[in-house]
């Protein structure tokens, strides 16, 4: 990055990511150029961002309420060639077409959305390849992998580090048991609702497996992931030599944030406390336990499986941990019901764009007449 500024648009900016990257920004405010902001319905704080940080374009689902900026739709903000990159940063389905439109534009991408390579993996690396578009990750495993990586040609094996949740050393009956309160207070990360749950069954990282394969092209079988409490190893990689490099650090989204905008240079910006290894002192690692966290492995086959196996795995979750959080199914049952949607699938192999879009409803619709 040269004295001029970089120009970013940021969907989903009042969102848990799309705040933290405002946060980075502004101690970065001489480096980027803000060109619209986005949100979905919290347009009194997407008004008091435009008041802060003065984008061009906003955009939320009630542009009559927007105030500052010029309202511009959502296809049109990742159309403009002005943005050099865009940061996805909007949970759910929405972020796909979004992401592929800014591709189509030879727009870089941030990835903070998990759905965008969990439904469409195979269709949106192409398309990047084919317009010399990147797509560096946000997530903090990915994060941490896309910086050991030299030479992907060298690389044997990703190793991905899960936290294991608020019932790491719980019980099944006790997880059966928890409440939405206890399934949402997670010992080290400060994250959406959706997520977070995903992070007490462990679907996300079983997500993060699946877009680990996409973002790296690394088979199924080369993806390992172990527990680490501590959230201190992001993630690690294993050359074909046996060396392995791995990424640490004190919890932060701000880090893979700021990564991911200013890459491939690196500045001061927002930094947590230095990293200490004696303060540290010590690091726990060990295999996840598939009996009590079996949505791990579902995620693992339906990746394999490929196709549209993993639209289904995406939606039938989502709808099931949404059930959770209204209080309508225990926690586990997000498991029984996903295993049921996904055992009876029929997967189509290559799935198109408008394909995909219509099997997520189906099994949206499925899952939720399963779930009354």
């Amino acid at each position: 990055m040269t004295n001029k500024k970089r120009k970013i648009s940021i969907l989903g900016s009042t969102g848990s990511i799309g705040r933290q990257a405002l946060e980075v920004i502004e101690k970065l405010q001489d480096r980027f150029e803000i060109i619209a902001l986005t949100a979905g319905s919290n347009y009194e704080l997407l008004n008091k961002q435009i008041t802060k940080f003065k984008p061009k374009y906003a955009y939320c689902n009630s542009p009559e309420n927007i105030v500052g900026a010029k309202y511009l739709p959502l296809d049109e903000i990742c159309s403009n060639q002005e943005n050099d990159i865009i940061l996805v940063a909007v949970s759910g389905k929405i972020g796909l077409k979004p992401t592929l439109k800014a591709i189509q534009n030879g727009i870089d991408i941030a990835l903070a959305n998990k759905e965008t390579l969990v439904m469409a993996g195979d269709i949106v690396m192409q398309k990047a390849k084919q317009a010399g578009v990147k797509i560096i990750p946000v997530d903090s495993e990915h994060c941490a992998i896309h910086q050991c990586i030299k030479d992907i040609s060298q690389v044997e094996k990703l190793i991905i580090t899960a936290s294991g949740g608020p019932f790491l050393r719980k019980t099944i009956q006790e997880i059966k048991q928890a409440t939405v309160k206890e399934a949402l207070a997670h010992p080290r990360w400060n994250m959406g609702k959706k997520i977070t749950v995903d992070s007490a069954t462990l679907m996300n990282k079983g997500l993060e497996v699946i877009e680990a394969h996409h973002l790296f092209n690394m088979p199924y079988d080369k993806i390992d992931v172990v527990i680490h409490p501590q959230s201190i190893v992001h993630s690690a990689i294993e050359y074909k030599d046996g060396s392995v490099i791995a990424q640490l650090g004190l919890p932060s989204m701000h880090i893979p944030i700021q990564y991911a905008i200013t890459y491939p240079e690196r500045f001061e910006g927002i930094k947590s406390k230095s990293f200490s290894f004696s303060e540290i002192a010590h690091l726990d690692f060990e295999k996840p336990d598939l009996d009590k966290f079996p949505t791990l492995n579902l995620a693992f086959n339906a990746g394999k499986t490929g196709g549209s196996a993993t639209v289904c795995l995406n939606a039938a979750n989502e709808e099931a941990v949404f059930a959770f959080l209204n209080e309508k199914i225990n926690l586990f049952d997000i498991y029984t019901i996903t295993e049921k949607i996904v055992s009876e699938h029929d997967v189509i192999k290559n799935p198109n764009i408008d394909e995909i879009f219509d099997i997520d409803k189906e099994i949206r619709i499925k899952t939720n007449e399963l779930i009354k």
